[in-house]
């Protein structure tokens, strides 16, 4: 008698669920990880000329904060999933220092000028990010947007400080 295979039959969660290509997944993480540390940068830059205990500098924390946080994130994310982080990092870590500084040399508009165009790009990075994730990356697509929240937050403070009539 010969013994008949049994077929396996998906399962149809798994079957239904699209998974995130590896390349994306890695592009993402890289560039967030990028992204997020330039932004820290710049915020140290700003807070190095204006100081933290300044009106303009205590608003610049609150923010400085929110950016640590994310570095923080992407930072766990490139372990646990595996993502070498670009190799840019030592000229994102002067250039964006350079920009905070320089921007905030040229006064409070000048630097939430910065603020507005740099946060904007991110929101807008952050947001056609989430349509590129499957559903095997729910959590990351959820920090993806709660960073972009707080990215058009940041928006909206330098919109708030007069950033359109920086020189």
């Amino acid at each position: 008698m010969v013994a008949k295979k049994k077929k396996r039959m998906p399962n149809k969660a798994k079957a239904s669920q699209k998974k995130t290509e590896r390349t994306t997944l890695e592009e993402i993480i890289r560039v967030d990880h990028a992204g997020e540390y330039g932004a820290t940068r710049i915020y140290d830059g700003q807070i190095a000329i204006f100081g933290k205990n300044s009106k303009i500098g205590k608003t610049i924390q609150h923010m400085a904060d929110q950016e640590q946080e994310h570095i923080e994130k992407f930072n766990e994310l490139l372990i646990e999933k595996r993502v070498r982080p670009t190799a840019l990092l030592p000229v994102w870590n002067i250039a964006g220092f350079a920009l905070g500084a320089g921007t905030a040399l040229m006064g409070e508009k000048a630097a939430m000028a910065c603020t507005v165009a740099v946060e904007k790009v991110i929101g807008e990075h952050y947001r056609e990010q989430q349509d590129l994730l499957e559903d095997d990356e729910k959590e990351l697509k959820k920090t993806i947007a709660k960073f972009e929240k707080d990215e058009l937050e940041h928006h909206d403070i330098g919109l708030e400080h007069d950033a359109e009539n920086a020189p």
